[in-house]
């Protein structure tokens, strides 16, 4: 596949980083609209995706010097390679970094969690889904060996260079799997916006319908790197999927107790002058 881009003289733009990057944009400009009809300050939300992003960043290259930093301390040069590397923990740690960051966002600008929550859902889906087409041009999250007619191989050894992909081989391409699958969330999720019931619904069916997505596509995925429980059942993201299955069923069902959401399609405030007045002039 193509792990590079194209060159702008000695400069490489890799194909993961800036599928990344445009789902991220897409991701944003999206929740503007998706905010909007839940009734929630786009420009806070906005403000909001800037921030988790930025936490993500960090705590995912704070994570590669601390595991790399022996190497690092002999060759201070290869901190800019870091970048280039792709592997599950890290993943982890810019998903857990970026939600911790952006629940304390939100609690700083007295947003309102649910609300906030549903009006992320929709973006979070599509941004994955060109985050997966990122990874399927580079490598990243490869998956197993197959005979089928769809298969990827990959020849460039940047490819094993940064994410350890298997060169020459026939892979499932599960990175367009799960990218299908996220974009089929993402369309889903837009038409139910208007149609949910109470603050929170949305937010709980994207956990649940992720957290399958994961699990499901993790069977086509190569283990190596991604860790093995109850003598190797399950993986580590198969383990996340079903917390996120169960935290998103949980929600349901927590907005579901409550006497005061709304029965129309948007989960609006107590009153429609809050409202007006949370949404912003947008």
């Amino acid at each position: 596949m193509y792990p590079v881009l194209f060159h702008i003289g000695a400069v490489v733009v890799p194909a993961y980083g800036t599928l990344a990057a445009l789902g991220v944009l897409a991701a944003l400009v999206l929740a503007q609209r998706t905010a909007r009809v839940c009734a929630v300050n786009p420009a806070q939300v906005w403000n909001l995706g800037i921030v988790a992003l930025f936490a993500a960043l960090v705590g995912s290259r704070l994570l590669l010097v601390f595991a790399n930093w022996r190497d690092l301390s002999r060759h201070p040069s290869w901190l800019f390679g870091l970048g280039m590397v792709h592997h599950p923990l890290v993943g982890a740690a810019a998903a857990l970094c970026g939600v911790l960051a952006g629940l304390a966002c939100a609690r700083w600008q007295r947003l309102p969690v649910a609300r906030t929550a549903d009006a992320l859902a929709a973006p979070l889906a599509l941004g994955l889904a060109f985050e997966q087409v990122g990874a399927l041009l580079a490598g990243s999250g490869y998956g197993t060996s197959t005979t089928a007619r769809w298969a990827v191989t990959y020849n460039s050894f940047l490819a094993a260079r940064w994410s350890g992909t298997p060169l020459g081989v026939p892979l499932h391409p599960v990175q367009a799997y799960a990218a299908l699958a996220h974009l089929t969330i993402a369309v889903c999720l837009l038409l139910w916006l208007p149609l949910r019931r109470q603050a929170g619904d949305l937010a709980g069916l994207w956990m649940m319908m992720t957290g399958a997505t994961v699990f499901v596509t993790e069977l086509w995925r190569d283990p190596v790197g991604r860790g093995s429980f109850f003598g190797g059942a399950l993986d580590g993201p198969q383990l996340a999927a079903i917390a996120l299955v169960l935290a998103g069923g949980v929600m349901l069902r927590e907005r579901k107790s409550q006497p005061n959401g709304p029965s129309s399609g948007v989960a609006a405030p107590d009153t429609p002058t809050d409202a007006r007045r949370e949404a912003g002039h947008a």
